[in-house]
């Protein structure tokens, strides 16, 4: 006895440049297992397309005319929540990934990926995982590194009175001046002076003066 064979994964393309469009549903009519279902020049189209059709997955491209598709991507997670979405850019900007990931969609494609990368872009978001290209992941990997080195990002690594102390150096205050006004003794504050500088990497009064104003937490005036 034969097992009957897997339905197609129904995919909806979304693009507002046709030759784009034909492009993309020349690379998936070259796979069996995927069928293009509809295709769809804006967003609002595709939200519209969707809702009649009820592909497995839609493949959006971010920037697109009426609708971006972002926006159709918020629509489509709200009335289709079972609909898998997978966006499509020229740009590996952060901020789109973000907020791609923010609403809910399952990938974000560059459009100079290769065609075997969207198939298999398609049949991982069907399988309920994500996938996005390798050059994004690496800009968002260098993203977080640049974000972890920013004087909020370090402020995190200190402690609370480690805190009160920098403002308090901050402020152009003296160490007994800074013990008094914690109640604590001299010495106390200078071991989390020297504590500060080792965390911040910083190395005179003057660069945690502007490391504290950096981080909101003592005032130019």
């Amino acid at each position: 006895m034969t097992t009957p064979a897997a339905s197609p994964i129904r995919v909806l393309i979304a693009d507002d440049h046709a030759l784009v469009r034909e492009g993309l549903r020349y690379v998936l009519d070259a796979d069996p297992g995927i069928e293009v279902v509809a295709e769809a020049s804006n967003g609002r189209i595709a939200v519209d397309l969707a809702l009649q059709h009820v592909p497995d997955v839609v493949v959006l491209d971010i920037t697109m005319p009426e609708e971006t598709g972002l926006k159709a991507a918020a629509r489509l997670r709200e009335a289709l929540p079972h609909v898998r979405v997978l966006l499509l850019s020229m740009h590996d900007h952060g901020e789109y990934v973000r907020e791609g990931m923010r609403i809910g969609t399952h990938g974000y494609l560059l459009k100079d990926s290769a065609g075997e990368e969207l198939r298999a872009a398609i049949r991982a978001v069907h399988a309920g995982g994500t996938f996005f290209s390798p050059a994004v992941v690496k800009r968002l990997s260098s993203a977080d590194a640049v974000a972890e080195n920013t004087p909020a990002a370090q402020l995190e690594q200190l402690t609370p009175r480690e805190r009160d102390v920098l403002g308090g150096v901050a402020r152009g205050l003296t160490n007994k001046a800074i013990a008094a006004e914690l109640g604590i003794s001299r010495r106390t504050v200078e071991a989390h002076r020297e504590s500060l500088m080792r965390k911040l990497q910083i190395h005179s009064v003057a660069g945690l003066t502007r490391f504290a104003l950096e981080a909101g937490i003592a005032s130019a005036g």
